[in-house]
């Protein structure tokens, strides 16, 4: 499924920047195009929403297999983006100011709380991980930078559904009320439909945090709160995790630190951290 159309080049002449090389252009738009799926495309597919033959986005696409930009499929030959362009992804929004005041303060964070901490941001894979401290206790799980979070069933991806404004939720969330739906998925706190949903997120607005119990990984508990702009908007997650449930508990002194760190890194006030929509409508 296709998400957003690129701008289309004709030929390797269109769109070059004023002292560029026309032929990166015109490979960057390739790559754009890719980027621009749900998925893995075919080579028609690419091709002609690159505006090109696809001999020639055939050469483009054979240069980011080798430098690891793209993936062809054993089975499909379908084409997606590689590990490398993951990476690039992951270290430009790790370069967020929010991420990176946040990120001087996030080994204190596990040091004092006695947990595993990580910051995740918006990406177009949803909330990916792009901070993480380990804590004094070893916590061994398949989480890592990079790695990305539903949205109805872990914490991290509750604050985002929380704070974020609804367009760039919208499709993300309807796919996963559908999943839940016909596989007849639910939660103690969360059913999969709309009015359950908004009612979770006004108690995570009101409460200033997220939490799950061993729903996204089993044994694991994790707590999650919204570092905000000035719109009361989220800008990162952070959030806590380890295999205690002392962790959930509302007067837990992890909890309250998780909180505390939010606030001092947000740039609305706390007391409008619990109604970024008031604040948008502003």
């Amino acid at each position: 499924m296709k998400r957003t159309r690129p701008k289309e080049t004709d030929d390797e002449s269109g769109g070059t920047a004023p002292g560029g090389i026309q032929a990166l252009d015109a490979a960057l738009s390739v790559l754009r195009v890719l980027r621009s799926f749900d998925g893995p495309a075919t080579l028609s597919d690419i091709a002609r929403e690159a505006g090109m033959p696809p001999s020639k986005v055939h050469r483009y696409l054979a240069s980011f297999i080798h430098a690891g930009l793209a993936v062809q499929k054993e089975r499909s030959g379908r084409y997606d983006l590689g590990r490398e362009a993951a990476e690039l992804g992951v270290a430009a929004i790790s370069r967020n100011n929010f991420v990176v005041r946040a990120s001087d303060e996030l080994e204190e964070l596990a040091t004092v709380t006695g947990q595993a901490a990580l910051l995740a941001v918006w990406s177009h894979n949803g909330p990916t991980v792009v901070r993480m401290e380990r804590g004094p206790h070893l916590t061994t799980t398949s989480i890592g930078l990079g790695s990305t979070f539903p949205l109805l069933d872990s914490a991290t991806g509750r604050v985002f559904l929380s704070y974020l404004p609804s367009p760039q939720l919208t499709a993300r969330l309807q796919n996963e009320l559908e999943r839940a739906a016909s596989v007849g998925v639910s939660w103690p706190d969360l059913d999969p439909n709309t009015e359950s949903v908004e009612a979770l997120t006004t108690k995570v607005r009101r409460e200033r945090v997220a939490y799950v119990d061993g729903r996204y990984i089993p044994g694991l508990a994790a707590i999650s709160s919204a570092i905000t702009n000035w719109q009361g908007e989220i800008e990162v997650a952070v959030t806590l995790f380890g295999t205690h449930r002392d962790l959930l508990q509302p007067e837990s002194p992890a909890r309250t630190a998780l909180i505390d760190f939010a606030s001092r890194h947000s740039i609305a006030p706390p007391a409008q951290l619990g109604k970024p929509h008031d604040a948008r409508a502003r």
